[in-house]
């Protein structure tokens, strides 16, 4: 299997990682519009992290660049949002940890919030946590969906990291003669 993984190409990686960009969203939106669990701030901002992850293994696979530097570059814009994703995360692991007392109190709607405040504030102000985001709606096998999500966004990192392994492997296929 791992010689298999080796063999990946630049292509297959990044369609590897939009296919779980695509499942991942896809349980999100299945949670959100079938089970009815509304995404918190921080949901939303773990759903951006996988869009722009999807739109970077997106743009890599249309390209397939086949210089050294579009994978290493592909390869660090996608880990940079995957990245993203699991420190929003952990993030929302340790807000929902807090004990009662310690939670921070419900803020203004993210959507109240982008019409009013700068970008800049918005994410401080989401980050720093509300109410809302410590409530636990939902377990599955014990674990809360920040969780699942930082599982999911661990496993999406093998997508970068194969797209840089592929960075350091000659290009296989024909190459123009001279």
């Amino acid at each position: 299997m791992i010689d298999e993984l080796r063999r990946l190409d630049l292509r297959a990686w990044s369609l590897v990682g939009l296919a779980f960009c695509v499942l991942m969203m896809g349980v999100a939106l299945v949670l959100e519009h079938v089970v009815g669990l509304e995404p918190c701030p921080l949901c939303i901002f773990q759903r951006v992290a996988v869009l722009a992850a999807a739109a970077v293994f997106l743009v890599a696979a249309l390209h397939n660049p086949e210089g050294r530097l579009g994978a290493v570059l592909y390869g660090l814009l996608s880990l940079a949002a995957v990245g993203g994703g699991i420190a929003v995360a952990w993030r929302h692991l340790w807000l929902q940890s807090l004990p009662a007392d310690q939670v921070p109190s419900c803020g203004p709607g993210l959507d109240y919030m982008m019409e009013i405040l700068p970008w800049q504030q918005v994410l401080s102000q989401v980050l720093s946590g509300s109410g809302e985001c410590a409530e636990i709606s939902f377990r599955l096998l014990g674990v809360s969906l920040p969780g699942w999500t930082l599982v999911g966004f661990l496993i999406l990192a093998l997508a970068p990291l194969g797209l840089l392994l592929a960075a350091n492997r000659p290009r296989r296929g024909y190459h123009w003669p001279g």
